[in-house]
């Protein structure tokens, strides 16, 4: 693997709460390499989400260490790290060209630095057209792009990705893959991608984790072997059904388990 840019180590979290403990996550260890490109699957309520919020320094853990750039992660998101979530965060009280310069004039950049990043992040998600339109007048394809972009302009060397593409169809999916690929590419930063789409996991990553059911571990970090060049065009290989049918594999008995049941037992059984 490339030098290590983030590191999860013996991490366990566990949730209190009036109904007593919840061991949600591991512990599990993850290194993701500089560049890399990680997608996360596994079944409703294994802990992908906790995995991610707590690389980003959102939510402690229980046990274990987290780590980014060989620096530990503390209470707040590192300098270095965006983070886009599936709900549409962008401000609806501020145009697409606001909404982007937003995180750089909180920083306090430069006006001239503002206006180079933003003109190049709209440019390279497509959105020139649509500066000076509003959230409400967009679709839902091209808010996620909003927000992908407002995280792009920040320079991040590590994005983190809570299904960012959940309320989207199919096919938008497959194109946003695309563009998130080709951000990839330029950027060179390391993606973690959490999503519940087997075949969107496979077609993006390098590698894929697989999870179990709760608490969330492990049960394989499989390489993809695709060349960096990929694109939503791979999903017509053969090899790329060979290896979503290996993911589903071994998500299926975990996801059975998720839902309470085991592999003899039909869904429409009642105990």
């Amino acid at each position: 693997m490339a030098e290590v840019r983030a590191r999860l180590s013996g991490v366990t979290k566990v949730f209190e709460s009036g109904n007593g403990r919840v061991h949600a996550l591991g512990p599990l260890d993850l290194d993701l390499g500089a560049g890399e490109f990680v997608t996360i699957v596994g079944p409703s309520g294994c802990g992908k989400t906790t995995l991610l919020e707590t690389l980003a320094g959102l939510t402690a853990p229980t046990d274990g260490t987290v780590s980014f750039e060989g620096k530990p992660v503390g209470d707040e998101v590192p300098a270095g790290v965006g983070v886009v979530f599936q709900e549409d965060a962008s401000f609806p009280w501020l145009n697409v060209w606001d909404n982007i310069a937003f995180g750089l004039r909180r920083a306090g950049v430069a006006a001239a630095e503002i206006r180079a990043r933003v003109t190049y992040a709209i440019a390279f998600m497509g959105l020139q057209a649509f500066a000076r339109a509003y959230p409400a007048q967009l679709s839902g394809g091209m808010r996620q792009r909003v927000c992908i972009a407002r995280t792009l302009v920040l320079q991040p060397r590590l994005i983190l990705l809570d299904e960012p593409f959940g309320a989207l169809d199919q096919q938008t999916r497959l194109l946003m893959g695309d563009e998130l690929l080709r951000l990839w590419r330029e950027t060179h930063a390391t993606v973690l991608l959490i999503t519940h789409a087997i075949d969107e996991a496979v077609m993006l990553a390098d590698r894929v984790g697989v999870m179990s059911a709760r608490p969330g571990r492990f049960i394989e970090l499989i390489e993809t072997g695709w060349p960096a060049s990929r694109s939503s065009a791979i999903v017509a290989e053969e090899a790329f059904g060979k290896l979503t049918a290996h993911v589903w594999s071994r998500l299926r008995g975990e996801s059975l388990r998720a839902l309470g049941r085991t592999e003899a037992e039909p869904a429409g059984s009642v105990s």
